[in-house]
């Protein structure tokens, strides 16, 4: 779920504020701090490493579990994994594995009629209305007998806390609709004049009205979007469309309590939702409806090279598997389990997960996955989320402790967001989750540039959801060139690879924070990832491993 101004949870995505980035921050994520004075993951330097090396690198495919990606995005289209088992189109379970065509991954959002689902209410909602009825008139857990009615009697409770809709949420809304309805007035004027309903920021900036109401739109124009938090490089046409999109999520908000969400899933995908077991639903449109997010995380995780960087014998061969999971609105659990299943078995090594909620009703089937996931050798990439929640206080779902297994996943890598000064004046983002009991390692998030929807389109999200994939780079870069590395050796030497700064107890501002924080108090490692670095604690590593193997076989001969 997208985010604006009050932050909400699902897809970790958030709109920008105006900073002192400019064009040239593309890619910015990619810089070095000691050659170019910026908090990236030096990726140019760890190519360079790795030029040195007399290593080949392995193909690896990372699954990218998200809303769907788009199969005709030019640069994703070249990487994508196909299934050399499935004979395209023709409508048979070649390789017996339950999915038909499932050529370059699987769509658990998708009916066997081909069609999707796009929006899906909250887990929230989800619960409070599916309890109500048996919870309602019930004042306290006392009133039960068995343990598990009184632990989902909290659960639901918690739910309908969560459910209102405060006389805050109610003014902001207001707020964003009058905005809404000024900001088309403006535009409608604007268009008259310009004749370009895709104007942005810089282009309005160039342009010089003839009509007095036309100037005062334009200026009244560029005064409102920085206040409202909008990238200056969105388009007039994303602008509308993105604020209809967020006062209807609100409107639906507003309405949560008193009209239980449709049932589209049995509408739709017509699986026995409760049965584990009934897990070969969906249908192979692994783009769908809205394939934005993921679209956007899955050029993050190619990490495509520019023209400038001659790299290209170096590059790493990913391979991108999309298992599309998460709508518009709270991903359901089934589908996560199933998905991270479908990931693995099919060979994804790396699997990115750029979502999260805050109730988890099947909380088991998805633990018992990420284990099975932990079996099988496969790391996990995790967003941490937007909220500024401090994870060790707040619990969000996909999580590595459960609670019913009664431990913690060692193959998971929760990923927090950071910035750099020159976009927005501190190392922090201020909507990043964070908490170092379950955050390990931050990376950069603010002010993102990737592949978007269409032939060869691009442009700037933010949030966790954009740090995640470009750890997945780096785990993929480590895979591709070390792949005797496991999972957790991967993880391990990520953490220990990031950048601090030289003194550890230096703060940062966390804007709508009250106090400043320490990179040890957002992630466990206490930095930013850094490829670089990363890249060679692998290689040595290995050497010394490959060493003590040696030594060992020749002193046992």
């Amino acid at each position: 779920m997208k985010k604006w101004l009050i932050i909400g949870w699902v897809l970790c995505i958030q709109f920008y504020s105006f900073g002192q980035a400019t064009v040239s921050s593309q890619n910015w994520h990619w810089k070095d701090y000691v050659q170019d004075s910026v908090h990236g993951i030096s990726l140019h330097l760890a190519y360079q490493y790795l030029a040195t090396l007399s290593n080949k690198p392995a193909p690896i495919i990372v699954a990218v579990m998200d809303g769907g990606v788009d199969t005709n995005q030019l640069e994703l289209k070249k990487i994508l994994w196909t299934n050399c088992k499935e004979i395209p189109g023709n409508g048979i379970d070649d390789d017996h594995n339950g999915y038909v065509d499932d050529i370059h991954g699987w769509n658990f959002l998708g009916g066997k009629d081909g069609r999707n689902i796009d929006k899906a209410a909250d887990e929230k909602s989800r619960i409070y209305h599916k309890y109500k009825s048996l919870f309602e008139s019930i004042p306290d857990e006392n009133e039960l007998t068995s343990d598990a009615q009184k632990k989902q009697f909290q659960i639901w409770k918690r739910a309908a806390a969560e459910i209102e809709f405060s006389d805050q949420d109610a003014a902001n809304l207001q707020y964003i609709q009058m905005a809404t309805k000024a900001i088309k007035k403006m535009g409608n004027t604007i268009i008259k004049e310009l004749n370009d309903s895709n104007f942005t920021v810089q282009t309005l900036t160039q342009f010089q009205p003839i009509a007095r109401v036309t100037l005062e739109a334009k200026m009244a124009y560029l005064r409102t979007l920085p206040v409202l938090g909008i990238d200056p490089e969105t388009t007039y046409a994303e602008v509308i469309s993105d604020l209809d999109e967020y006062i209807e999520g609100k409107e639906k908000s507003a309405k949560a309590k008193f009209e239980a969400p449709a049932d589209i899933r049995s509408a739709i995908i017509k699986d026995n939702y409760q049965n584990l077991s009934d897990k070969f639903y969906g249908n192979n449109d692994i783009t769908g409806p809205n394939a934005k997010h993921g679209t956007h995380v899955a050029g993050l995780v190619a990490s495509i090279p520019d023209s400038n960087w001659h790299v290209n014998n170096l590059y790493p061969p990913i391979q991108i598997m999309t298992v599309r999971v998460v709508p518009d609105g709270d991903e359901y659990d089934k589908d996560i389990a199933l998905g991270i299943r479908y990931a693995v078995d099919n060979g994804a090594k790396i699997i990115n997960m750029s979502f999260g909620k805050s109730f988890s009703p099947e909380q088991p089937w998805v633990d018992s996955a990420i284990r099975y996931a932990a079996k099988k050798d496969v790391l996990i990439v995790h967003s941490a989320g937007n909220e500024s929640y401090n994870l060790d206080d707040k619990e969000v779902y996909p999580n590595p402790y459960s609670s019913y297994l009664n431990d913690t996943a060692n193959n998971i890598l929760t990923v927090a967001a950071s910035s750099d000064l020159f976009i927005n004046g501190t190392l922090l983002t201020d909507f990043s989750n964070f908490g170092p009991k379950v955050v390990d390692v931050l990376s950069p998030g603010n002010k993102i540039y990737s592949t978007l929807p269409g032939a060869n389109n691009h442009g700037y999200l933010q949030g966790t959801s954009m740090a995640a994939p470009i750890v997945s780079h780096i785990a993929a870069m480590i895979r591709s060139y070390f792949p005797s590395l496991t999972a957790v050796e991967v993880k391990r030497i990520i953490m220990q690879g990031v950048w601090k700064p030289t003194d550890g107890n230096t703060t940062y501002p966390i804007s709508q924070k009250e106090e400043p924080k320490t990179l040890d108090q957002i992630a466990s490692s206490g930095g930013i990832v850094n490829a670089a670095k990363a890249i060679q604690f692998a290689s040595t590593f290995t050497q010394n491993r490959n060493k003590k193997m040696k030594s060992k076989s020749i002193s046992s001969n």
